[in-house]
């Protein structure tokens, strides 16, 4: 029994891996761009984008093994059943109830990593990603395209001719900025460059004029030097231990609705199991190979649960929820296989 079990564990373990590396490697690549359209806000190095990148694991992670767990569980009974091996299991006096044993306690295992991850890792790597944007956005170091319409700096809109490569010195600046309703400004100078002092940002603006313009009036001013800041409240990142993080919960809805879901994802492998194996677990004679569909629809429908436990959903409603997955999923196993086999 003890090699049977670690017959099919084997099994699952190489589908397992050849499914979520590339899953991790596609959802990878979309964090990724979204990380670099950050460089259209703040300058970051390339080694500053791969320390984004490792805040973002967990994510990624989270989100790609249980969709990697139901494939693997999927993909690995349908070929034990296609290849006749689970036949000669059943041959040999095991039952397929018997058989799952050895998936259920890695399923159990996952779970178990996936409430470490979600409760543990992402709330740190979320807060360490907030406060690394934080940073770079009070530095000021930000990246003004030459040429490009749009470029905000504070409540001021920027547009830049030139830029040195060498330095931080611009020319040929244009500042636009609506006061109120009714009036505007317009700067426009030589040359400029960025400073930063005690966290606080602002550009120097020097040779150019500046004009003021309302309903009643038209000022124009000339200047020699001008440095306008960034208005935008400054403020230090607040870490918060995960006690802390989480405790928010009992008052924040949305909060909340992040521990319902991150809870039930968590439970996804261990939930799954007599839903997948109730339909891959087959007679190759007589039933024919859905993996696609068994794979599309198990995940489809575990988080159409999660995302509605998300918006409406309660503790109480959790546990009763879970409970009836899992004796629906074993009820249906029963029905389908455990009667036959």
């Amino acid at each position: 029994m003890v090699n049977i079990r670690r017959y099919i564990s084997s099994h699952f373990t190489k589908t397992f891996l050849m499914i979520f590396i590339p899953f991790f490697l596609i959802i990878s690549l979309i964090y990724l761009v979204k990380i670099a359209s950050l460089t259209q806000k703040i300058q970051i190095s390339f080694s500053e984008l791969l320390l984004l990148y490792s805040y973002s694991l967990p994510n990624i992670i989270f989100y790609t093994i249980p969709l990697s767990f139901i494939a693997a569980l999927t993909n690995t009974l349908l070929k034990l059943s296609q290849d006749n091996e689970l036949i000669a299991l059943y041959a040999l006096g095991l039952n397929a109830q018997k058989m799952l044993r050895s998936i259920f306690i890695l399923g159990l295992l996952f779970s178990l990593l996936l409430l470490g991850i979600s409760f543990l890792g992402m709330p740190m790597s979320k807060q360490l990603y907030g406060a690394f944007k934080e940073t770079k956005k009070s530095e000021a170091k930000f990246n003004i395209v030459p040429g490009k319409l749009g470029q905000k700096f504070g409540d001021y809109y920027i547009y830049i001719k030139e830029k040195e490569k060498n330095n931080e010195m611009f020319h040929d600046l244009v500042i636009y900025n609506r006061t109120k309703q009714n009036e505007e400004q317009f700067f426009s100078s030589k040359k400029g460059k960025l400073l930063n002092n005690n966290h606080t940002a602002s550009l120097l603006l020097e040779e150019g004029y500046g004009y003021t313009y309302s309903e009643k009036r038209l000022q124009q001013a000339q200047y020699k030097t001008l440095e306008v800041y960034d208005s935008k409240r400054k403020y230090d990142y607040h870490f918060q231990n995960i006690v802390s993080y989480w405790v928010v919960a009992k008052t924040d809805k949305h909060r909340m609705g992040k521990v319902l879901f991150y809870l039930f994802v968590s439970f996804i492998p261990f939930l799954s199991i007599y839903l997948v194996a109730s339909f891959a677990m087959i007679n190759p004679r007589y039933q024919a190979n859905h993996s696609f569909m068994i794979i599309f629809t198990t995940t489809f429908f575990l988080y159409l649960i999660a995302s509605s436990l998300q918006k409406w959903g309660n503790f109480y409603l959790l546990s009763i929820v879970s409970i009836t997955v899992f004796i629906f999923g074993k009820v249906l196993f029963q029905k389908r296989v455990s009667r036959y086999f």
